[in-house]
């Protein structure tokens, strides 16, 4: 049985999400929600959110023991981006990024 539960727009950098998302990748959801509330990393919020999201959908599926179930897939995608301008010296300008996110999470049991 699989659950799957998408994030999709975070206003965070796939890089920093994807920090957060190879320390939990393979481990039982129940340990991942424990490490996920204690990482000092502001990309740990929204991915336990999603963790929520997706043992709660994995309990609507009757399946197995939703928080023994392994994080099989957990993968990060580059969203859109926002460029703004910022003004700098002498008439110059630099570009600047806003990168977004999507999220997915897939849960697995027996």
């Amino acid at each position: 049985m699989e659950a799957k539960a998408v994030l999709k727009y975070a206003k965070m950098t796939p890089r920093k999400v994807r920090r957060v998302m190879d320390l939990i990748r393979g481990k039982r959801a129940g340990d991942a929600l424990i490490s996920l509330r204690f990482m000092p990393y502001r990309a740990a919020r929204p991915v336990e959110k999603l963790l929520k999201s997706v043992i709660s959908n994995a309990e609507q599926k009757k399946s197995a023991d939703a928080a023994m179930m392994i994080i099989s897939r957990a993968f990060v995608d580059v969203g859109p981006v926002a460029k703004r301008v910022e003004p700098r010296a002498q008439g110059r300008a630099n570009i600047i990024r806003k990168r977004t996110s999507h999220i997915t999470l897939y849960l697995t049991g027996d």
